[in-house]
């Protein structure tokens, strides 16, 4: 395992880069990890660098401590304004729009707390690992607020609109096996086996053909937003452009040969 020199210089993040998988951890236990302009800079500044490093593959987003991240940092946003609250909910939303489209998976962690950004940093996320500790919600109503960093998109298209609803209404914090039921979360572990098991699914993702990953990746994210037809019609575009990759030769004919693929990345 490796700290990566282009993605190594933060001061709160955590970058480890190991056979092609990036963890990033949030390393601000003291306050729970929670977010603040800074840490969104950096959370873009990794992931935007990470983006040009074709060995990295597949990337986990995990938490120091006993939280994942456990919102925005409150004392900040107190002040704000009705143009800087804008503002601020529009970069939080670039940031994780960035993690949202980068072009290989996102694993998120849970191992504790996940409320409010701290949700919506998960959401943003392609799958949802959870420790059996962890807690979710979007507690934003208590404190006079909603969600603003997409939450109240993000979780509707995760949950339905109804649950969605009731999370954001109500305040609540969830344990990790209400989140699994309702769709929230993918799979729960015992914390201890978390990390452990967030990477097997990483490495196991990192071997495959990373343009078959991007385009499937481009076909859910982007055909969730059309209509069925237009959507359908989106899929066939990304199936058609991975004929134009020497990793479909190779995994088409590793299948007829009976062997294992070999994926170069091209």
């Amino acid at each position: 395992m490796i700290m990566n020199e282009a993605v190594s210089n933060c001061k709160y993040l955590l970058v480890e880069i190991d056979g092609g998988v990036a963890t990033v951890t949030l390393n601000r236990p003291e306050v729970l990890n929670n977010l603040n302009k800074d840490v969104l800079a950096e959370l873009a500044s990794v992931f935007a660098q990470l983006e040009t490093q074709p060995a990295v593959k597949a990337v986990i987003i995990t938490g120091q401590g006993r939280a994942f991240c456990a919102g925005g940092d409150i004392a900040t946003q107190e002040a704000l304004t009705p143009a800087t609250a804008k503002e601020w909910a529009r970069y939080g939303q670039d940031v994780l729009l960035r993690i949202e489209s980068f072009p290989r998976p996102v694993i998120a962690a849970v191992n504790g707390y996940a409320l409010g950004g701290g949700c919506e940093l998960a959401m943003a996320c392609d799958i949802r690992l959870a420790a059996s500790s962890a807690k979710f919600g979007q507690p934003e109503v208590n404190l006079g607020i909603i969600p603003g960093f997409a939450g109240s998109q993000r979780l509707p298209r995760l949950v339905g609109k109804g649950r969605a609803k009731l999370l954001v209404f109500s305040g609540d914090i969830i344990d990790a096996g209400e989140a699994l039921a309702i769709g929230l979360a993918d799979k729960v572990l015992p914390p201890e086996q978390l990390l452990p098991a967030a990477k097997i699914l990483a490495m196991k993702i990192a071997a495959k053909a990373p343009f078959a990953m991007k385009q499937a990746k481009q076909a859910i994210n982007q055909g969730l937003e059309m209509d069925f037809a237009s959507a359908s019609a989106w899929e066939a575009e990304c199936f058609a452009m991975c004929f134009t990759q020497n990793d479909q030769k190779e995994g088409m004919r590793a299948f007829l040969e009976k062997r294992k693929a070999e994926f170069s990345g091209e």
